[in-house]
């Protein structure tokens, strides 16, 4: 019962808690994005490239980006926040990007290769589809690879790294040693399996 309670404490910090962050910073871009996307399409903001199925998502989706990367930077993923904060920008969009495309692939796919070119099939395989896709996509990189805890540029990037290295391969509580070893159990002199 207790390694069922060590793991469940683990995957809690470790991605859930990350993932419940990530979907309400994602849910309120969504509804940038798709009421955005919908304004455009129905022309509120005048005719023009803007206009079309995909004009509109690409520029829903960008504005999406920018509200989504101060979100998760200054809250979901706040302890792994980069000084280098170019950097760490530069690298979020292109994650985002990398989103975009999946979302464009498929409203490009439904609308330009099956046909289907009205208002709510365009909103299925962009704002359903694509999103679903392009949401895992994006959390496991950002998750991983912008805001990871292995990131030599991070505010306290060492420490991180040595916490996740505990959290992932040793016993919680348990030090590290300056060489990377982990200190003996000294509680209650019990060997552990």
């Amino acid at each position: 019962m207790r390694r069922i309670r060590q793991l469940a404490e683990r995957a809690w910090h470790g991605i859930v808690l990350y993932a419940l962050k990530f979907g309400v910073v994602g849910l309120i871009g969504f509804a940038i994005d798709t009421g955005l996307f919908n304004l455009l399409r129905l022309g509120v903001f005048g005719e023009g490239w803007w206009s079309t199925a995909l004009g509109a998502k690409v520029l829903s989706t960008s504005v999406a980006i920018v509200f989504n990367w101060i979100g998760n930077r200054y809250w979901t993923f706040r302890e792994h926040r980069r000084k280098n904060f170019v950097l760490e920008l530069l690298e979020y969009v292109v994650v985002a990007v990398g989103g975009l495309l999946i979302s464009l692939l498929c409203l490009w796919v439904s609308h330009h290769l099956l046909g289907f070119d009205n208002i709510i099939a365009d909103n299925i395989s962009a704002n359903v589809i694509g999103l679903v896709l392009g949401t895992i996509f994006r959390f496991l990189l950002y998750r991983y690879w912008v805001y990871g805890m292995h990131r030599s540029d991070g505010l306290s990037s060492r420490a991180r790294v040595e916490e996740g290295q505990r959290s992932l391969f040793e016993e919680p509580g348990h030090p590290i040693d300056d060489a990377g070893t982990a200190a003996p159990a000294s509680d209650k002199g019990a060997a552990r399996p």
